[in-house]
């Protein structure tokens, strides 16, 4: 039984997140999808704590395996053993910047890797990171419809308190709503926290 993994910040996770979940288990048939929540990502600042962001997570995905996930780079985790050979579902944006991804090929001879791609995505972008690894042939992409919605887009709805309709899942906004989260009027207690770039993600 194949296992997808999904990983992300997800903060906060939105539709566009959900849509490539439904998407990458309908395309592969997976019979389990784990989702992981980026404990402390180095590539980028994170707004509420990972604990916060877990239950987001498991309010978006409550049909699969939602978790934290404890390394801080993808070839780490699939060093731990956990996976045989999973499909790591990613967007075209971050294949677009796999090789720069640490090992890279090493990350490939562990997982799979399944591509959501988009119309009107450059497909230079993708073709130039396929001609540059070891084993493309492991690389799949699957289409997926335009989803424009994006997490500081919706921090910054709720950070004017405006109605989240539309951008996350009901069970997200109710969660969003009830803890303030991302308001700046709240304490930074209330709303979560910020991590530095201090790692190397990926």
């Amino acid at each position: 039984m194949e296992v997808g993994l999904y990983g992300g910040a997800f903060d906060p996770p939105h539709n566009g997140h959900v849509a490539v979940a439904q998407a990458a288990k309908q395309r592969f048939g997976l019979p389990r999808l784990v989702v992981l929540v980026t404990g402390a990502p180095g590539h980028k600042d994170v707004y509420a704590s990972p604990e916060l962001r877990l239950e987001l997570a498991r309010a978006a995905f409550p049909d699969d395996d939602v978790r934290l996930d404890p390394y801080a780079r993808t070839i780490d985790l699939l060093r731990s053993g956990e996976f045989d050979d999973p499909l790591f579902v990613i967007g075209a944006d971050q294949f677009a910047d796999f090789l720069e991804w640490q090992e890279p090929d090493a990350v490939l001879a562990l997982a799979r890797i399944a591509v959501a791609t988009r119309p009107g995505f450059p497909q230079e972008r993708l073709e130039g990171v396929l001609r540059k690894l070891e084993h493309p042939e492991r690389v799949v992409f699957f289409d997926l419809e335009p989803n424009p919605v994006a997490s500081r887009d919706v921090r910054a709805v709720a950070a004017a308190g405006k109605p989240l309709d539309g951008l996350v899942p009901p069970a997200v906004a109710e969660l969003i709503e009830e803890r303030g989260l991302y308001r700046p009027d709240l304490t930074s207690a209330s709303r979560g926290y910020t991590a530095s770039d201090s790692d190397e993600g990926h």
